[in-house]
Order: structure tokens, then sequence, then C-alpha cells
């Protein structure tokens, strides 16, 4: 089935919600909605915003055509009558977005509780694109910061993304190599996301090639004659430490046509010692620029204990555990209301809870980095733009203290991505969002992208703000 517009791509209740709002002449009451994670992913103690560039393709092509309209007048309740009315499914035929979107741009650094999205807009708007902003931004976020880590653990090797054949799905595939890119990937295996957007793609053969001829040798030899420029083979089909000596050989026949070897694949096994002895082959045989590549359900946890024992990989292909982030698969981020008005006032909301992560913060919010003299994060503050402002920040966890005048400088992070509905943002394109992003990086000290022992980054709120939110948890 062919899918031609995206606008019901939403959970049944928010609909409910806004012929509600509709009914109780509610939903054109100004509100503001704060996208945000509660809890850095993967145990580590920050998150790489991703995303953005998909959610403005989405609220600028947002609207109900004829078909969508047709299928929830279909929509029954438990009386059996329809469930919503003639009435305001007119009203939805005309719905666009007319509001405001402040965001933080796309590849930046980001902390629990901060806004990574925040919308200013009437009710009902901002609250059916709830789900489809939710959707988008968890899982590029998640999916981003997963490759962040498998960088971290590669040390300056190169990192493909190879994971389209076990993906969850095609937009999973696709939205995962985008995000893996922005995380600081080198490439990927799938051929669509290069050409949506320029992502340098990687590849080797399968077993199958192998298996189709009547020994490996002849295999190897028939792939150099047709791709005598992109000859890098599969070597653990059979005996890996044979598959590489026949490597050599073709290796050796492309040299004297004027080709290279690209490399080897390693797909099984003890990687490590294999990589250590196939690496001595090489180099005997004088490919010391052979790359040794190596997949085979790999991660951070695995990259990094290779690494320590040793292994000379040159080139890491990740596939399942990076597309589908499969020791944590949801980010977890929320969309709550935090203030709506009412006349010519601003009244604040919060969301109670038991549990204190649960908790939600008031007010119109902005988030502020504050930067030492050589333009390192010290801290990131959140305030209420409404609010006097103190310059003194409290951590809500430790209750430590910060004041912006132990920094040089402080930038806004979210910037005004929609202005009455019209795009004002520059649009960027992924190349420059993922240069973006390792710039960001470049902003912390290394120590808080460590795998195992994070260093945790202050987040505070601003004391005015902090004090008004306990205030209104105690009412």
């Amino acid at each position: 089935m062919k899918i031609e517009n995206y606008s019901l791509l939403t959970d049944l209740y928010q609909l409910t919600m806004g012929y509600a709002y509709w009914k109780n002449q509610k939903h054109n009451q100004n509100a503001v909605f704060n996208l945000y994670f509660r809890k850095s992913p993967f145990g580590g103690e920050y998150a790489i915003c991703a995303g953005l560039d998909t959610v403005i393709d989405f609220i600028q092509n947002f609207h109900f055509n004829h078909s969508d309209l047709e299928y929830l007048a279909s929509l029954k309740g438990n009386d059996g009558k329809p469930l919503f009315e003639k009435e305001y499914l007119d009203y939805l035929s005309n719905l666009k977005f007319t509001g405001d979107i402040y965001a933080v741009e796309e590849g930046d650094i980001t902390f629990p509780n901060m806004p990574l999205i925040q919308l200013r807009a009437p009710l009902i708007q901002a609250q059916i694109l709830e789900t489809p902003l939710l959707t988008i931004v968890n899982f590029q976020t998640l999916i981003a910061t997963k490759a962040s880590r498998v960088v971290t653990a590669a040390q300056g090797d190169k990192v493909l993304e190879f994971g389209l054949r076990r993906a969850q799905g095609v937009d999973g595939a696709l939205s995962a190599s985008r995000a893996a890119y922005i995380g600081g990937v080198d490439g990927t295996s799938n051929v669509l996301s290069g050409k949506l957007w320029n992502i340098p793609v990687k590849g080797t053969h399968a077993h199958a090639w192998v298996m189709a001829f009547p020994s490996e040798l002849e295999a190897f030899e028939a792939y150099a004659d047709t791709m005598a420029n992109n000859c890098t083979f599969l070597v653990d089909t059979y005996d890996t430490i044979e598959g590489v000596k026949n490597a050599i050989h073709i290796g050796l026949k492309l040299k004297k046509k004027g080709h290279q070897l690209a490399g080897i694949r390693l797909d099984s096994g003890d990687m490590t010692a294999l990589s250590k002895e196939a690496r001595k082959l090489l180099d005997d045989a004088g490919f010391t620029n052979a790359s040794i590549v190596a997949s085979n359900d790999l991660e951070e946890d695995i990259i990094f204990e290779m690494k320590k024992n040793g292994a000379r990989i040159d080139v890491w292909a990740v596939g399942t555990h990076l597309v589908t982030a499969r020791n944590q698969p949801a980010l977890g981020g929320v969309y709550k209301l935090s203030a709506i008005q009412e006349g010519s006032e601003w009244k604040y909301r919060i969301k109670l809870s038991e549990q204190i992560i649960k908790i939600s913060t008031p007010g119109i919010l902005e988030t502020y980095r504050f930067l030492d003299s050589h333009g390192k994060s010290i801290a990131d503050g959140i305030v209420d733009t409404l609010q006097n402002y103190s310059g003194e920040f409290v951590h809500e966890k430790t209750f430590q203290n910060f004041h912006e005048n132990q920094a040089a400088q402080k930038i806004p992070l979210l910037k005004k991505v929609f202005e009455n509905g019209q795009l004002i943002y520059p649009r960027k394109n992924l190349e420059q969002i993922r240069t973006f992003s390792a710039q960001r990086k470049k902003m912390f000290n290394k120590e808080l992208f460590d795998l195992y022992n994070p260093q945790p980054h202050f987040c505070g709120l601003e004391k005015n703000l902090f004090n008004l939110k306990s205030q209104m948890i105690k009412k």
C-alpha cells in the first residue's frame, strides 16, 4: 500500500482529545509543549539530538486529505455511532500548523530534561503532533547516540552501518542509517540511504557468492575480474586462514594488472586472533594497506574488548546492535504541557508523580550552555523565560549549584524553526549536521563520552524556576 500522507501517523487519543478541545472551545488556546528525555540512554551521560530535519518535513506536509477524513468518518464509538461529527472533520480538513517551534540543533549534545523541541501553538495542533514528533526524535536520537558510542569504542578506526537487513522495517532502516551517520559512522551498506542523503555506501560480497562457485579461489578470481576496483573478499566461508591466503593470491594478480586488493572481511570465529594472523599474512605479502573489516553482531562492548586485546581490525561493520539499539531499544522521550494561555496570561502546568523522575518542569523554557574561556562547556542551565533571571542554577538530583559568573560565555540552545507556521530555519544537509555534531562533541571533556565511567555534565534549573517547581509540587 502506497502512503502519500503521514498525518494520520498519530495515536487515536490525540484526535479524540483534539475533538474534545474543539467541542469545549479550547482548541485555539495557545499552549507550550516540550519534548525531552528523562534519562540518558545506554547507561551514559548524554544523547545526540537527531531527527529535526525529518520533523521539518513532517510539519510542512501536515494536513488531512480526503482519504484521511473518509477513514476518520468511518470510525465508530462504543454505541456504534460515528466517533467524530462531520463539523469536526470539516475543521480538520483545513487544519495546518500555524504555531512556533523551537529546537536544539540536530547533532548537538543534550541531557535529561532539556527541551529538544518546544512547540508554542494552538492546543489542538500541538496535541495532535505529539506522537509523530516523539516517533521521529526518540528513534533517531537513540540511534545517533548508539552510533556515537560505537565510534568511541573504535578509537579512530572506520565504522560502517551494516544493519539494513536486521532493521525494524523500511523506515527503521532508513532512519537508522541517517541517525548513525550523524552519530559519526563513516558509511552505510544501505544504497537508498546513500541516494537520499549522500551517505558513502560500502559493501563487500556475501558467502553465497563463494558458494556459487566450485571453489573459493575461483569465486575470488571471478569477483576480481568483475570488480577489480572494489575487491574486499569475505574470507570465512570455509577456512578463514585459507581464505586469507586465497585473497592474497588473487591480490597479487590484481597488482600485476595495476589494481589494489582493498581488503578482507572477517565474519566469524575468534576475530581477534584471526585478525592478527591475517594481518601478518597480508603484510608479509606486501599488502600493508589492505584493510581488515570485521562484522558479525558487533557493538561497542565487543569492539572495546577486541581493541583491548590487540585485534588488528581497520574497519568495523556494525549491524543489528546499532540499528535496533538492541541493549536499549527505546529512548523513552516524553512530550509534556508546561504552560497554557488564558486571556493574556500564561498559566504554568506541571505533571506530578510519585516517581520524581516523572515530574515535569513548568514554564516557557530555554536552555543556556555555559562555556569557559577555551570554549569548553562547563554547564547547561534550563530557564523559564518569564521568570526573573538569577544566574544561579540548581541540579535537581545532587542540589549542586552553578553560577553563570563561573563562565566566560553563554549560548542559547533553542533555535526558532517555525514562526506562525512558516519555516524560518536554514536547513542543513546531512554532511553539515554530522560535521556540526563532531564539533559540538569537542566542546566537552572526553570523559563525558567514556563508555564505562562517564563523567556527568551539570544540567540544572535556574534557581527561581527550581523554587517555582518546588512550590508547585507542594501545592
